[in-house]
């Protein structure tokens, strides 16, 4: 027991009592409870000790009570509780005098309750006490543990390990990672002839290594662990021990290292893409890992999509922090299930192939309004802040996956140029603008001035609401019911307007080539817009 009179005082019942003299004495520690029967006891009383009485060995002399308490005092006893109503019906104020000036404490216990309850009551305490605080201490060293076996310090265990069995050893993922090596093997050497016991031999070239499936409880397998002794011989004993270094690892890959392990194959997955995307690097390469994670990236058309978060002035860790959640929340909330998703954050920016789960493919505009729904969420927005998303066009080969690429970060670079305001943008949509952004600007005004004259010509108010309504059709492919919605008329207006411009200026609205002229200004508008 280790409660100070204070404690010990807020404890049922001794809530009941009352300290009546010695007030002063109230931090002392009591570590034992005793009853005393006799006035001799201060010969046995420990330091610490709390005495019980009912005053009946000291009711007729005051002065041997306040003898007896200085030789408690002496003792180190802890303090005195007196039951008064039967042999003492208040203290002798000798008594009251000598406790105060020792700063000794005497409690009025109360009368209802039996020595006993009192004593169990401070035992209860104490024990609830020590269970909490073995309790919290058992959970500081569990976060010990785990600080002292948290992700940073994967290898230093992986080499600790390594030093008590004293031969060179690798650490081989599920998925083929390496982990961890201090051997003269190479990758493709520790990743060959992938395990199908839990443990023996296998050999490459001249090479031998003893081999011991890392597996959970559940038949998970969770990795190899591979040993290289120098011994021609190894003893059963060893091999044994080799099996309890593999249950080590395997409990601390489990509970601790999983998510590290599975951090380090996604991270290396976006390596390869990365490299393959950037550098031109083997597609196989990519597709391989792929495959080892259980991807399946192409099962018939696909699209690509880049997705960035605004505003761009963030630092880096925020867009990645900002990227991590629209992964998670994209992979958690799929809008169709007409599309396979698969999705890679490469540094401030998630590249996502969109592949279709029917063999003839998916309609154009399904992705479009996916992204729509993506960028219109309140609970995207939440997680990932608002969104930009760039798309490329329509892909059959998986071949032409860094094309795709290509074709988003050129939606990303001409959307930006153009200071396009859309939250989603369609690599058809630039395609024009990338073809002839390096037209001169003289160039662009002439050929503007020249196919617009007959309505630039008109009154001004009525020249830029016809102007408005040409380039609202032509943006909308010619979909007259579109325009209509986008400027807030009706579409028989929309029609009346078109065939008074066809007359002005002389084009016909169902030739592809006076559609792709009308095209072209209004794509120069755009870019000498920007450039004012």
């Amino acid at each position: 027991m280790h409660l100070t009179i204070r404690e010990a005082l807020s404890i049922y019942p001794l809530t009941e009592a009352k300290l009546v003299a010695g007030k002063q004495g109230e931090s002392r520690i009591v570590k034992s409870v005793n009853v005393m029967d006799a006035p001799d006891i201060a010969d046995w009383t420990k330091s610490g000790e709390m005495l019980f009485t009912t005053a009946f060995a000291m009711k007729d002399s005051p002065q041997e009570t306040v003898n007896l308490l200085r030789k408690l005092n002496d003792r180190g006893a802890a303090g005195l509780g007196i039951k008064l109503g039967r042999f003492w019906t208040e203290l002798p104020q000798v008594v009251v005098e000598e406790a105060d000036r020792l700063h000794f404490p005497i409690i009025e216990m109360p009368f209802q309750f039996t020595f006993s309850d009192q004593m169990n009551a401070l035992f209860n305490a104490e024990y609830r006490r020590n269970t909490k605080l073995l309790q919290s201490v058992l959970e500081k060293q569990t976060r010990l543990m785990q600080f002292g076996l948290k992700q940073d310090n994967m290898a230093s265990m992986f080499q600790l390990l390594s030093n008590i069995l004293g031969y060179p050893m690798a650490v081989v993922g599920a998925r083929g990672q390496i982990l961890y090596n201090t051997s003269a093997w190479k990758q493709d050497q520790l990743a060959q002839n992938w395990p199908k016991r839990k443990c023996g031999w296998v050999y490459s070239n001249k090479d031998r290594a003893y081999r011991v499936g890392l597996y959970h409880q559940d038949d998970e397998l969770l990795g190899h662990l591979l040993i290289m002794p120098d011994a021609v011989l190894l003893a059963n004993v060893e091999e044994g021990l080799f099996q309890q270094a593999a249950d080590i690892l395997t409990f601390h890959m489990n509970y601790t290292f999983r998510s590290h392990v599975e951090a380090s194959a996604e991270r290396d997955l976006q390596n390869s893409l990365y490299r393959y995307l950037e550098k031109g690097t083997s597609l196989e390469e990519f597709l391989e890992q792929a495959e080892g994670r259980g991807l399946t990236l192409f099962t018939g058309a696909y699209q690509c999509v880049i997705s960035k978060s605004k505003p761009e002035g963030q630092v880096d860790e925020q867009r990645q922090g900002r990227m991590k959640r629209l992964k998670e929340y994209m992979e958690l909330h799929p809008k169709s299930n007409l599309l396979r998703a698969n999705h890679f954050i490469l540094k401030d920016l998630m590249f996502s192939i969109y592949s279709s789960t029917q063999a003839e493919g998916f309609p154009e505009d399904e992705l479009a309004q996916l992204l729509i729904k993506y960028a219109g969420d309140s609970g995207c927005r939440e997680e990932a802040g608002e969104m930009v998303f760039y798309t490329s066009a329509m892909k059959s080969k998986p071949t032409a996956l860094r094309e795709a690429y290509m074709e988003c970060m050129e939606t990303q670079r001409m959307a930006n140029k153009l200071e396009l305001s859309d939250r989603v943008v369609h690599y058809e949509t630039i395609e024009f603008a990338h073809l002839f952004q390096h037209v001169s600007v003289n160039m662009m005004e002439d050929y503007c001035a020249k196919v617009l004259r007959p309505l630039l010509e008109k009154d001004a108010e009525y020249s830029q609401e016809m102007i408005r309504t040409l380039e609202v059709f032509i943006r909308n492919d010619g979909q007259v019911s579109e325009a209509a919605k986008q400027l807030f008329i009706h579409r028989n207006t929309v029609t009346y307007r078109l065939e008074k411009i066809s007359d002005l200026l002389q084009v016909d609205f169902k030739k592809v080539n006076d559609l792709l002229k009308l095209k072209a200004v209004f794509l120069f508008r755009q870019f000498l817009h920007v450039r004012q």
